[in-house]
């Protein structure tokens, strides 16, 4: 199931990135007649983007679950939500650097939601800092829960910002705001196929992440009977 999900998301994320050229539409630039072909990195840029939020509202229900049952299982699944979390953090600042570049001609903005969200990276690499600075396991899994579920509050400031503050800061609302993509059924169906690739691609990393932590500590296990 997780190999398939893993194939799954491959050919969903190719297709739509295929649709997103020849088949979603093209915004136009200011001048609203040469068409904008860097718009169409949101196809790609806001899928990742909301992956990251979800995988990190993952993280956050298995840190406090941890908190309530000391159950060292749940701390490693919150680890390893967080390790995902992580990765696509980073692909959401890279594809919304590339897009920022490309249309506002510089790397970086300290508008509200690129703000936001870059705090909101910074948190997440917290976590692990967190982590690696406990050596108690008990102690590092306690720390690393309470610091990954406050961290998460940054994670709705920042999806929502963008709304709430609509006159602050240049970062578009792609659909059904001012990027000019609207929603069209083209433009829909193409954004639909690369979330459901996106999150197919979080769920199948998480999984696998998980199989290879399992084999390893079932390795430790052998190892350590065969010592004793």
């Amino acid at each position: 199931m997780t190999y398939a999900l893993l194939a799954l998301g491959g050919l969903l994320t190719t297709a739509a990135f295929v649709m997103a050229f020849t088949y979603a539409p093209v915004a136009l630039l200011d001048d609203g007649m040469r068409p904008d072909i860097s718009f169409q990195i949101f196809y790609f840029h806001v899928p990742v983007a909301e992956a990251s939020f979800l995988v990190f509202a993952v993280a956050a229900v298995y840190c406090v679950r941890f908190l309530l049952k000391k159950d060292r299982i749940l701390d490693t699944k919150a680890r390893i939500a967080m390790e995902v979390t992580l990765l696509f953090v980073i692909l959401t600042m890279v594809t919304g650097d590339l897009w920022t570049r490309a249309r506002w001609n510089v790397w970086w903005e300290w508008e509200p939601r690129l703000t936001t969200y870059f705090l909101m990276t910074l948190l997440v690499i917290g976590y692990f800092v967190v982590r690696n600075s406990v050596d108690d396991e008990e102690r590092r899994a306690t720390y690393a829960a309470v610091f990954g579920s406050l961290a998460f509050l940054s994670a709705p400031i920042s999806f929502t910002i963008t709304r709430v503050m609509n006159n602050v800061g240049n970062h578009p609302v792609v659909f059904g705001g001012n990027a000019g993509l609207g929603t069209t059924p083209q433009a829909l169906v193409t954004f639909i196929i690369a979330q459901v690739g996106m999150l197919a691609l979080a769920y199948s990393i998480f999984q696998l992440r998980m199989r290879e932590e399992r084999a390893s500590e079932r390795l430790e296990v052998v190892k350590i009977s065969l010592g004793g």
